[in-house]
């Protein structure tokens, strides 16, 4: 994490800073699709994280300077396992693969992510899915779109007739952590009708704010595994908390998005 920015006057309007971000996603994208293709072998731990820091500096060779130029004075989040509050100003929050493990398996759940966030509340995103040619974005105030069409939550009231989703916030989770994941999702295999269980995060929230998948639910997590996701669902008419239904800030211990007809029902079931 870069030192802490001076908060600047914009110098265009967010609308046209989505636009340029959603561009720079795609162009890193475009060199990581260059990269997709064979399964990427590893004997070791070592071996794993250089693989892993191949394909994120290969994607911020690109993003960085591309971003940087639109608001040189932001400060700069590149960890994915980061998580908390931001210092005041604005910040870039940038997951050059989001699903970088995927990627090496030659699996296609994986993206490219860059998030706007102003005084730690997200302004802008653009989620970028190389393998299928789409990009999803969202503005502050100005809805969620996929390539240019609104996108809005399923309007489902019965979680029993629900797709629902939960992800791994990160390897070597603390036990407790694991063993709560564990019980919400007998839980929710017992209320909900289809349960889904994947990483990355990201492209579960896609999907909750197309109407796809009616919720998704995390415990820990980081920035930039949901402050995208978050900014999408909730321009797409969604609600977000924790998963005790509290209000949800990148501090929170859980994360809950849902279609608001299920939103309580989700509660009661993770609360169990």
């Amino acid at each position: 994490m870069s030192e802490t920015p001076q908060s600047t006057v914009a110098a265009a309007s967010d609308a046209d800073l989505l636009g340029q971000t959603a561009s720079a996603v795609r162009a890193a994208g475009a060199a990581l699709r260059e990269r997709f293709g064979e399964v990427v072998r590893y004997e070791s731990r070592e071996e794993l994280m250089r693989a892993l820091a191949a394909n994120d500096d290969t994607a911020l060779a690109l993003l960085r300077p591309r971003l940087t130029v639109l608001r040189p004075d932001a400060g700069w989040v590149e960890d994915e396992l980061d998580g908390g509050a931001l210092p005041p100003g604005e910040w870039w929050v940038v997951d050059p693969a989001e699903g970088n493990v995927n990627h090496l398996h030659a699996l296609p759940e994986w993206a490219v992510t860059a998030t706007l966030v102003r005084d730690n509340q997200p302004v802008l995103t653009a989620v970028h899915l190389p393998l299928t040619g789409e990009t999803y974005t969202a503005l502050a105030g100005a809805g969620a779109h996929l390539d240019g069409r609104p996108l809005r939550v399923a309007g489902t009231g019965d979680l029993g007739l629900s797709i629902v989703a939960t992800s791994q916030a990160r390897p070597d989770e603390d036990e407790k952590v694991v063993r709560r994941v564990g019980a919400s999702i007998t839980a929710m295999l017992s209320d909900a009708l289809v349960v889904r269980t994947a990483v990355p995060a990201t492209l579960h929230l896609a999907n909750v704010a197309a109407g796809r998948i009616d919720a998704f639910w995390q415990f820990a997590g980081a920035r930039a595994d949901l402050l995208p996701g978050a900014l999408l669902v909730t321009e797409a008419g969604g609600r977000i908390s924790d998963a005790e239904g509290r209000r949800w800030t990148p501090e929170s211990e859980s994360f809950l998005a849902a279609a608001p007809g299920i939103h309580a029902e989700a509660v009661v079931a993770l609360s169990r």
